[in-house]
């Protein structure tokens, strides 16, 4: 038992265990504060509870709107530079969050913050391609995605001491501590290998890449609008199996305990499984699959549960919970080897920010769709929301051969070619192995964002 644990612990490559340090240091500084954020904002800032949420609907605006000129950016100054400059804005902008007093202060530094993780998100994304090789991609992403839980879970009981000692004091040093950890963060970057498209030269990068954007590429905003919609999963998870589970059964409210405990768990030591068979769009779209029919299944176990009574109810309960994160799992990978496979490889940080912009359309309706669907139609509203993921399943099919199709007219040959061989341009040969560590949507977007990514 012990060996299997040392062997998942390792991971695929130094370069995967070097990236996962990253993942791990963005998820622990933002879990930390995420915890302790709303009681930060409304009784250290003075915020109301609208106002919280008015902010971080304008922050969210203004990242959607900034994630194409964020990406461009990215291609223009490279990845690995974009990304470390991500990092260290988002220092800088923690450590000044104790100094904010009213409203305006908070709008402002929200929206700039969210503009900052919308490069980091790009640059990220666009890098971790950039820099793995082909056959390692998926799996050295799922090793990443545990280590993102990690942090996170980490951050979470740092947030979780800092509040049981109800200290103002306290409170304060949450922003300082994150922006501390980005700070290492930023500097953990500058020192991982040169990815091809960071070692363009200044000429090279002022060269307009022919042919057509990714806004041109119908197949590739449909694939991302399709995934956008799986990522709903999420919605599921954190809100509408939570609201039923109080206001449609009759299970304890202290299972909602156990039920985030389970997810944590199985997204820390299963993504690698999910992943292992995913390797091209072909093993990807199997992957969507599994995944829609977990995400179906939870739907059917979960309306049932307005019939059942006491140990009934929470097993039901419970497997749903399960069910929806298998489809979460199998998403990741899936979404993994899409980024990897129908992308230009010359624009990698613009096709990040028009994902972020179709993806974010396939989501952003689903928490009021979804909650009136269950919560007001019932068993007729969860059979609804499985058919929402059902015609994307089908969808999904022919957008990607469409996204192929428009690479192959508009991609010199030799240029996908060597993109799907691998990174060789890459100096991964200087790096040296971390020690062992122990996973949103898809980290970078925000740092205002729990599901974002490092």
């Amino acid at each position: 038992m012990f060996a299997t644990l040392v062997r998942y612990a390792r991971p695929p490559s130094p370069l995967a265990g070097r990236l996962s340090v990253q993942s791990l240091l963005f998820a622990l500084g933002e879990g930390t504060f995420m915890t302790g954020s709303a009681v930060f904002f409304t009784q250290i800032v003075g915020l109301t509870a609208s106002q919280v949420g008015l902010g971080l609907t304008c922050a969210g605006a203004a990242a959607f709107l900034a994630a194409l000129p964020m990406g461009k950016l990215v291609d223009r100054f490279g990845p690995k530079r974009m990304w470390a400059v991500s990092a260290l804005g988002q220092a800088a902008m923690f450590a000044v969050w104790p100094f904010i007093t009213d409203f305006q202060g908070y709008l402002a530094m929200a929206v700039v913050m969210d503009v900052i993780g919308a490069l980091g998100g790009a640059a990220y994304g666009a890098y971790t391609i950039d820099v793995l090789p082909a056959d390692e991609r998926v799996k050295s992403r799922a090793y990443m995605y545990s280590a993102l839980n990690v942090g996170f879970t980490l951050g979470s009981l740092l947030g979780g001491i800092a509040l049981a000692f109800d200290s103002n004091t306290l409170l304060h040093g949450l922003p300082w501590f994150t922006a501390a950890v980005f700070l290492v963060n930023a500097l953990a970057i500058t020192g991982l290998p040169r990815a091809s498209h960071d070692d363009l030269s200044v000429e090279e990068r002022k060269v307009k890449v022919p042919g057509p954007g990714p806004l041109r590429n119908l197949g590739w905003l449909l694939t991302t609008f399709f995934t956008g919609v799986f990522w709903t999963n999420q919605v599921l998870l954190n809100i509408v199996i939570p609201l039923w589970l109080v206001e449609q059964t009759d299970a304890p409210r202290v299972l909602l305990a156990f039920l985030f405990g389970t997810n944590t768990v199985m997204c820390i030591f299963l993504p690698m499984a999910a992943a292992r068979s995913v390797h091209n769009v072909p093993t990807a779209l199997k992957a969507v699959r599994i995944s829609s029919t977990f995400f179906v299944v939870s739907c059917l176990i979960t309306l049932a549960t307005h019939d059942t009574v006491g140990w009934t109810t929470i097993a039901l309960v419970w497997l749903g919970h399960v069910t929806v994160t298998g489809a979460e799992l199998y998403l990741s990978a899936a979404s993994w080897s899409f980024e990897a496979e129908l992308m230009d490889p010359r624009q990698r940080g613009a096709y990040q920010g028009a994902a972020e912009l179709s993806g974010t359309l396939g989501k952003v309706w689903a928490p009021a769709v979804f909650t009136f669907l269950a919560m007001n139609w019932g068993a007729t509203g969860w059979l609804v929301i499985a058919g929402i993921i059902v015609v994307a399943t089908v969808g999904i099919h022919p957008s990607t051969r469409l996204a192929q199709r428009f690479l192959e007219q508009h991609v010199p040959a030799d240029v996908l070619a060597d993109a799907r061989a691998g990174a060789p341009d890459a100096d991964v040969g200087l790096v040296t192995g971390p020690p062992s560590l122990i996973d949103a949507e898809d980290p970078a977007p925000g740092p205002l964002d729990p599901l974002s990514s490092p």
